[in-house]
């Protein structure tokens, strides 16, 4: 196992030129991960203010953004309203499924280790925050809902290269 660390200009052609379908799947993690921000971006304008209405983007009679963003459960924790946390944490997946060359499993096995680790780490967070938002307020916040579905995408994408990672690091995998 090595632990080699790309020159920038290397890692620059790499990410931004690389074809393996691992490449693929990590600019889908960074992509659906920016979603996550922009939904917890929209989420903490309306927390703070700055938007007055959060429409609902899903149907059903069990969504209801409003109620739920600006309830007590949405501003317990950090006394910070929750959508900054949010664009927080999908910035931090973002951030782990980008580093890395094209052949981290090999060369740095614990970037995609990591990777995997954060998208599951935020699939859990979201289904606890989910049985917690509807236990407090019988009502889902849509958008909140839309961030799991993110989150589940994100951890079945990170899977394959954790896998070859683990591989890696008991000692001679393929990546």
């Amino acid at each position: 196992m090595r632990h080699e660390i790309l020159p920038p200009h290397q890692l620059s052609r790499e990410l931004r030129l690389g074809h393996l379908p691992d490449l693929q799947r990590r600019r889908w993690t960074v992509g659906l991960s920016f979603g996550g921000a922009v939904i917890g971006m929209v989420v903490s304008a309306y927390q703070s203010g700055l938007l007055k209405k959060l429409p609902d983007i899903l149907p059903g009679k069990i969504f209801d953004a409003e109620q739920v963003d600006a309830s007590d459960y949405a501003y317990k924790r950090l006394q910070t309203p929750d959508g900054f946390l949010m664009v927080l944490t999908y910035a931090a997946t973002a951030a782990l499924a980008a580093a890395g060359g094209q052949y981290r499993a090999k060369r740095q096995p614990i970037l995609p280790i990591a990777a995997a680790a954060k998208a599951w780490s935020d699939l859990v967070t979201c289904l606890v925050l989910a049985r917690e938002e509807w236990a407090e307020n019988r009502a889902l916040c849509s958008w909140c809902q839309l961030a799991t579905a993110i989150s589940a995408t994100t951890a079945m994408l990170a899977m394959p290269k954790a896998y070859r990672a683990l591989a890696e690091v008991r000692g001679g995998g393929q990546s």
